[in-house]
């Protein structure tokens, strides 16, 4: 089994890469992996273990069409996890969203075709959905995004829609909501509050801190994944939710909490352009056919997490002091203190 797997350097792909090769996965025990990633900020190498026997890593970018006719022949699923995914980002910048998440998808299915691939997933998000103020969304509600990165994710969904339906595609969508564990990128809410609260630096909330958000550990997200991978139906969208809905208050509490900071860190900064309130996710879907069950419990995962993060420093300072100095304008301005390190979710 040869299994290629894009963003496969970023948090949520190196995850997988690291369950794939720890053969955690009925039938996958020996699988040889192939990781492209093009190494921008959110990619680390550091993520994964060296090449060896099993794993090959290729420093690429998934919208180079002539990389990819030449890597894919020989693989037998490609699990397409590249995508620029930074909301605030996307508000700056939206054209490198586009260009990655919609014309790369579609380069990449273009390889799959012409190498005879013979299944992939291609990995999505909630926030195609929009905002929901009460009930969750099923797979079957429309795609209302509201920001660049999230519409750039449901133009992505719809090529590969019509990949399966135009080319016969074995292929598959999943739509996770939001996902937190080791080794996520500083700017993320989570890592983002944890390794402010831990160096005793203020963090901005925005708004009121009344935007709900579900929270997935990681691990679950991969298992997931890969039940859709092995057992999911052509064409078909899964969603991959949690249930555990939370505040972004409760969430900052909850980290200062677990950090041993000082509440007052947590500061009210202008309330992001165009915040969708509310994401909530149904996945009886996933759950019924494929029999997905989350095991990681939500406080004692964020508990872990927050361990893991005073844990390994030397990890993420250089990142988080890297990620201070790009150019976010949206960003908000420094505390009325004047500390750089200030940023908001």
């Amino acid at each position: 089994m040869r299994v290629f797997v894009t963003g496969g350097a970023g948090f949520i792909g190196s995850h997988y890469v690291r369950t794939l090769l720890d053969s955690r996965h009925p039938g996958f025990e020996q699988a040889r992996v192939t990781v492209l990633d093009k190494l921008t900020y959110a990619g680390n190498r550091a993520n994964l273990p060296p090449d060896g026997p099993r794993l090959t890593f290729v420093e690429g970018d998934v919208c180079d069409r002539t990389l990819l006719f030449d890597l894919l022949p020989g693989h037998d699923v490609v699990v397409h996890f590249a995508a620029e995914s930074h909301v605030d980002r996307s508000l700056v910048n939206a054209s490198a969203f586009m260009h990655t998440n919609v014309a790369g998808t579609q380069t990449l299915l273009d390889a799959c075709v012409a190498a005879g691939v013979q299944r992939v997933v291609h990995i999505s998000t909630d926030e195609v959905y929009g905002s929901i103020d009460e009930g969750s969304w099923t797979e079957e509600s429309p795609l209302l995004p509201n920001s660049p990165y999230a519409a750039s994710k449901a133009a992505s969904d719809l090529v590969a829609r019509s990949y399966w339906r135009s080319h016969g595609l074995d292929l598959s969508i999943t739509r996770c909501s939001n996902n937190y564990g080791p080794y996520q990128h500083t700017e993320k809410l989570i890592p983002l509050f944890v390794t402010n609260l831990l160096d005793g630096q203020p963090v901005g909330l925005y708004g009121d801190g009344s935007n709900v958000r579900e929270w997935l550990h990681v691990d679950d997200h991969c298992r997931a994944v890969q039940l859709v991978l092995t057992r999911g139906r052509p064409g078909e969208v899964y969603n991959v939710g949690r249930g555990n809905e939370r505040t972004n208050r409760q969430m900052a509490d909850l980290l200062v909490g677990l950090c041993g900071a000082v509440p007052g860190l947590v500061r009210p900064v202008p309330d992001r352009k165009g915040h969708d309130l509310r994401y909530s996710l149904d996945d009886r879907k996933i759950r019924d056919e494929l029999g997905f069950e989350p095991a990681v419990p939500f406080e004692q995962g964020l508990a872990d997490v927050v361990t893991w993060y005073r844990d390994n420093p030397d990890w993420w300072r250089p990142l988080r002091d890297t990620a201070h100095r790009l150019p976010l304008q949206n960003f908000p301005s420094p505390s009325p203190d004047g500390d750089p390190t200030t940023a908001a979710v």
